[in-house]
């Protein structure tokens, strides 16, 4: 009987697409998975220590874990990801939870297969938290997960350091994948039928910058774009200060090139984003988002925004909301801030107060959420292709989305996961659409 395993993610979508490198290792060892975490033979944890809640919802997730390892001793329980890269955090994840067996990082991810051999070999528990970012190991084991969508991280690490963000500290400086392992990975993905492919990294326009690749990232993106097939291209995340027109034109140049573009804007005050160290102006946003709609009216922008940041007044507040209203963003992923140990940001005296905090996130989300529900009320009556990428048994549709993102849902008497349909838009409901097929394309 094979050893079952059972993998727990937290974090952004490129937590995500780690969980399926992990999942590929333990595929390779004989473990297939398993539909329930009690039946699990190992269970990894992929963490994120990003923010706050996640970190939290890691800690109150593993120690659940004590009376199932008390129960099945040769159960084996391994934590990875972020918050064990970040320093001081093995320490107190040994203290706090002593039935961990193993314990890897972010620059490491990689030797999970040979820890767990070692693990099996010897009673003691292994810990490996590589410190130093090396070269970068070409993984062509991912257990994807996500058909028709597949993610390709072109970089990883971050050069940024924005006040407030830890990722810097635990997935270490900037490193740019091969530009001709990025296309080959691609053109795979394209030959084994994906339909929609999205280029990763903490701040994909900072591609190459290192000067080992010979590519900016808007010739890389070019190259990708170039590879024949019917797919859709995505890239993300991008930052305000590198963003560029050079960019826009290879988005003009190939029409299989989503015209949506998430752009983290993070405030819309001066002060606060120099606070934040983010490294451009409200205006020098704008003027990106003007550039980008000249050359695409239709283009839509979705941001980051984080409100109630150490020393933002409620005037800084207000500026937020008038970008909101400014920029129009088809939508946008909303936090409080939340202060992580280790950066500056944490340092800061002017920490806002918890109901403050509260109060703005809730005008903020109400704001978003309505500019959210108009756009979807425009598609009432037309026509728009999806990509259908699952069937909603509770609702008994299937469901997919638009380049846009914005998601639709249908009924089809064929299965039509992995094919674009022509969808006849008749209702909006908030953030979703619903209609009828006007016609798959075989």
């Amino acid at each position: 009987m094979q050893e079952k395993y059972f993998i727990v993610t937290y974090g952004c979508q490129m937590n995500v697409h780690e969980s399926e490198k992990i999942a590929g290792i333990l595929h390779e060892l004989g473990y297939v998975e398993g539909e329930r975490l009690e039946d699990a033979d190992i269970i990894v944890f992929n963490t994120c220590c990003i923010r706050e809640n996640a970190e939290n919802h890691a800690f109150g997730n593993i120690g659940a874990l004590k009376k199932l390892k008390k129960s099945k001793p040769e159960l084996l329980i391994a934590v990875g990801g972020c918050m064990t890269q970040e320093k001081g955090k093995t320490d107190v994840l040994k203290k706090k939870f002593p039935f961990i067996d193993i314990m890897f990082g972010t620059l490491n991810l990689e030797r999970l297969g040979e820890l767990i051999l070692r693990k099996k070999a010897q009673k003691k528990k292994v810990i490996e938290i590589q410190e130093k970012e090396g070269e970068i190991i070409e993984f062509a084991g991912a257990y994807r997960t996500s058909y028709p969508n597949a993610w390709v991280n072109i970089m990883y690490g971050c050069n940024n350091f924005c006040s407030y963000c830890i990722v810097p500290y635990v997935r270490g400086r900037e490193r740019s994948r091969k530009p001709e392992n990025i296309v080959n990975e691609v053109q795979s993905l394209v030959a084994e039928g994906y339909k929609e492919i999205t280029l990763l990294g903490q701040n994909v326009n900072s591609y190459g910058s290192d000067g080992k690749t010979g590519m900016t990232f808007a010739e890389l993106l070019d190259a990708v774009a170039s590879i024949e097939g019917d797919f859709r291209l995505r890239f993300m995340t991008s930052h305000p200060k590198d963003f560029n027109e050079d960019v826009v034109k290879v988005m003009q140049k190939h029409r299989k090139i989503c015209r949506l573009v998430h752009l983290p804007v993070q405030s819309g005050s001066n002060a606060v984003l120099r606070a934040m160290n983010r490294r451009y102006t409200r205006e020098r946003y704008l003027e990106e988002i003007k550039m980008l709609k000249e050359y695409f009216p239709e283009a839509e922008v979705t941001s980051d925004i984080i409100v109630g940041f150490p020393g933002e007044t409620e005037e800084d507040y207000l500026q937020t909301e008038e970008l909101v209203k400014e920029v129009d963003f088809a939508s946008a992923f909303t936090f409080v801030y939340s202060s992580r140990q280790g950066t500056k940001a944490a340092e800061m005296e002017e920490q806002i107060p918890e109901e403050v905090q509260k109060d703005r996130i809730m005008r903020l989300v109400e704001l978003v959420n309505s500019l959210t529900r108009k756009k979807s009320e425009k598609y009432v009556g037309k026509t728009v292709e999806i990509l259908c990428e699952d069937y909603d048994k509770k609702k008994g549709l299937y469901l997919g989305r638009d380049e846009f993102g914005r998601m639709g849902y249908f009924s089809s008497e064929q299965d039509v996961i992995g094919k674009f349909v022509d969808l006849h838009i008749t209702k909006a409901n908030g953030i979703s659409l619903f209609g009828e097929i006007v016609r798959v394309k075989e």
